[in-house]
């Protein structure tokens, strides 16, 4: 028979009870134990929501990053806070954001404010990591106390446990050694302490744990091949037995590697790679488990169960027992529950499934192949119907916007001069200082403009009412940046919900839940929009905020939108045509929308792509495809306008250096981006490669309640103003201030300001 498990569940839970418990203990208004009294909950309800398989994880839960929480399991913690005295909580949040609760940074000032960990997004998904810190001195420690805690839960609660890890190749193919040394010298000192953690667990009774090493869906040289099987030569011979779980893509040249390793079992991600499951399976010893990853775990659509059986049933007939059932990766990465939402759209709703309906779906498979298709008909009948529904629908398709489309050609996406020549007309027009200041766009979301947003979506107030509101705290924001003396402006975003939210309310093509969160960092967490047919702008977005702002005042306004490859990156697309085919759909709406702008008087004009190297394929052989449309999707949505015109682009919390090329290409007037949380390693990129146009390295950390200082600005300035001529550098944060307070923005801006005004007094 087949058996079923999963591979990870969300954790924020249905209400986002984690985020509202870990802020309140942040901001010293909840005790540590009514925190882990929240996290108890939430775990007893996800393992009792995930009762029905045959096996359910422990150890996915996680206060902040399931990486950070791997690194303090190893006692790997960066020097800069090992000799802190505490609860190892707050040391744990110390690392996460910069500090802990605020009543427990108040007992000393040796355990105030320290350099968050940098963070940077896990593999292709929206969901943010902390980086694994390393040297050349390096060492390892085994504290297992939170997975043992955890499991001992489960164990109490009657959970079929399977604990959760995250492999040690994988580990350290994720860190970063700041002194520049080889991580992979620090395997054979990273093995015993793993070899540890599993007879830790074993003594626990555990049979099964499952360890992660997405880093199998990448390109590797030999030297990471021999990681490979030095680890699991050292790991996969004794107890408990290994499922080594891989997902995200494809194993490619990795598959003969995986095939060879002594585990117990193997986890393959058929959404990706249904190809290489049979391959495998051809091959894989006859004492092994092989575990299909068949439901789509990062979007939302039903799965198709019964093209999903017509595939399995074979494989379950050669594989017997030795087949287990999963989603391809850790539910993580969708909402938590589908019958949450009241408002969605029925017709639309009866396409979908979140992360309780996946496993829903799971459980018709596994019955389906353990007891035949008539044992689960009826719940066969109605996917198919809904599936054949979605594909008939009139309310997919838009010929005209496919019209659009196959109109686009190279010229479309060109500007019309080169980018010295546009500088020159900008700089006339502008009249800028040296080293200007900017932010990102968003200023803080209060609690006043929450209230405002939801009484006018709940007809509490009306239109004029909800305008006047978000009028008001557009106006409290120019007073307060015309104060600080910032260069170029931004009118705050206050009436935005989210950089893509906003926007996908506002196109045709796109649907929304009210429930569908999904964590991005921390208690950071995010609402995709559902991206389900052709996308059209039926209207203007943005221009009646942007042209009341810059009635405000005399200095430039940015007009603030999202570029169409976050706007794809960052939604639940579509998966019945090309992701690129929707990115061209997205690139002219928002076209439309900066002629608009430009038409309205917009001097300067930040087309966000806060995700363009999110989107990049897991192997660089497939690169090129990717960053050809997104690219040019990129240059369709900015490059209409007028020479005078200056375009800025934002990209946050990833490596850019090795497409530094494919982002000159986008050819934007001024890039702004995140080097704060990595001491502007991320300018290396420019040691090498003679960057054209303007950037601002951003100088600010905003996921982090820490102030930077005038002199820590003015010394990262001066970094980067060795790889950048001082003449095309903007001073800014590295992300918007929407998370952040006024009492924390406001003096961080008036330092940064500050930083430069001495760094023009040194450059005269």
């Amino acid at each position: 028979m087949a058996f079923t498990h999963n591979l990870g569940f969300p954790r924020i839970g249905a209400k986002r009870e984690l985020k509202f418990a870990l802020e309140s203990y942040w901001k010293g208004q909840s005790t540590r134990d009514e925190l882990n009294s929240v996290g108890a909950e939430l775990r007893r309800r996800h393992w009792q929501e995930q009762s029905a398989l045959d096996w359910a994880p422990v150890g996915d839960f996680s206060f902040y990053d399931q990486v950070l929480d791997m690194s303090f399991a190893l006692g790997n913690l960066p020097e800069r806070v090992r000799d802190f005295h505490g609860d190892a909580l707050d040391n744990y949040f110390r690392v996460a954001r910069g500090r802990s609760a605020q009543s427990a940074e108040e007992h000393a000032h040796c355990c105030g404010g320290v350099a968050a960990g940098e963070m940077t997004k896990w593999f292709d998904t929206n969901y943010h990591y902390i980086v694994p810190e390393f040297s050349a001195a390096t060492t390892f420690q085994l504290d297992a106390s939170r997975l043992l805690a955890q499991l001992a839960e489960a164990q109490a609660q009657g959970v079929r446990a399977k604990p959760v890890i995250i492999g040690p190749v994988t580990y350290l193919a994720l860190g970063k050694a700041k002194d520049g040394s080889d991580k992979l010298a620090l395997l054979s000192r990273l093995l015993p302490v793993y070899a540890e953690l599993l007879d830790a667990l074993a003594a626990e009774g555990v049979e099964w744990v499952q360890i992660d090493e997405p880093i199998l869906a990448t390109e590797l040289d030999a030297g990471w091949q021999q990681a490979f099987a030095t680890a699991y030569q050292a790991l996969g011979t004794g107890k408990p037995k290994l499922l080594l779980a891989s997902y995200f893509g494809q194993l490619q040249d990795n598959l003969p590697l995986l095939a060879a390793l002594p585990v117990h079992g193997a986890h393959l991600d058929a959404v990706h790679a249904r190809h290489e499951v049979e391959a495998l399976a051809a091959q894989w010893p006859a004492d092994r488990v092989l575990s299909v990853g068949v439901i789509n775990g990062r979007n939302i659509w039903k799965t198709d169960l019964n093209a999903a059986l017509d595939w399995l049933e074979p494989l379950a007939h050669t594989l017997g027992d030795r087949l287990w059932l999963a989603p391809s990766c850790s539910l993580l990465h969708v909402p938590v529950d589908l019958h949450s939402e009241q408002k969605l759209d029925a017709e639309i709703q009866s396409w979908l499934a979140f992360a309780k309906q996946k496993l829903e779906e799971l459980r018709v498979l596994a019955t389906a192949l353990n007891q035949g298709r008539a044992a689960v008909a009826e719940a066969l009948a109605a996917n198919r119907a809904a599936i054949d529904a979605r594909r008939q629908s009139p309310r997919v398709n838009n010929p005209a916007v496919k019209a659009a489309v196959a109109k686009i050609d190279a010229q479309l996406g060109r500007r019309r001069s080169g980018y010295a020549q546009r500088a020159a007309r900008q700089a006339a027009r502008l009249q800028l200082p040296a080293f200007p200041t900017t932010t990102i766009g968003s200023f803080p979301q209060t609690a006043a403009i929450r209230q405002a947003r939801s009484q006018f979506k709940a007809g509490e107030i009306d239109e004029a009412a909800y305008t006047a509101a978000m009028r008001a705290e557009i106006q409290h924001s120019v007073r307060e940046q015309e104060a600080l003396g910032l260069d170029v402006l931004v009118h705050g975003e206050a009436e935005r919900n989210d950089m893509v939210e906003y926007f996908g309310e506002q196109l045709d093509g796109y649907a929304f839940s009210q429930f569908g969160w999904v964590q991005s960092y921390g208690s950071r967490c995010v609402k995709p929009p559902i991206l389900y047919g052709d996308i059209s702008r039926p209207k203007a977005m943005t221009v009646q905020w942007i042209r009341y702002a810059q009635s405000l005042t005399q200095k430039p306004m940015k007009g603030m939108l999202t570029g169409p490859v976050t706007i794809l990156n960052w939604s639940f697309v579509r998966d019945d045509q090309p992701r690129a085919v929707s990115c061209y759909q997205l690139a002219l709406a928002i076209r439309e929308e900066v002629l608009d702008l430009e038409k309205a008087g917009v001097r300067v004009i930040q087309i966000d792509e806060a995700a363009l190297r999110e989107g990049l394929p897991l192997r660089k052989a497939q690169w090129q495809e990717y960053l050809a449309w997104a690219v040019e999707s990129f240059r369709i949505a900015a490059n209409g306008v007028g020479d005078e015109t200056q375009i800025h682009t934002h990209m946050c919390y990833s490596e850019f250096n090795d497409i530094i090329a494919s982002i000159a290409d986008m050819d934007a007037d001024v890039i702004t981006i995140e080097t704060s949380r990595s001491d502007m390693e991320l300018l290396d990129a420019f040691d090498d490669f003679n960057y054209p146009n303007e950037i601002g390295p951003g100088v600010y950390d905003i996921h982090s309640p820490n102030i930077p200082s005038e002199a820590h600005i003015v010394q990262l300035m001066q970094k980067a103003a060795e790889r950048i001529p001082a003449e095309r550098l903007w001073v800014n944060p590295d992300c918007g201030l929407k998370t952040r307070q006024w009492s924390e923005v406001i003096p961080a801006l008036r330092n940064m300001v500050a930083a430069a005004k001495q760094l023009r007094a040194e450059l005269a």
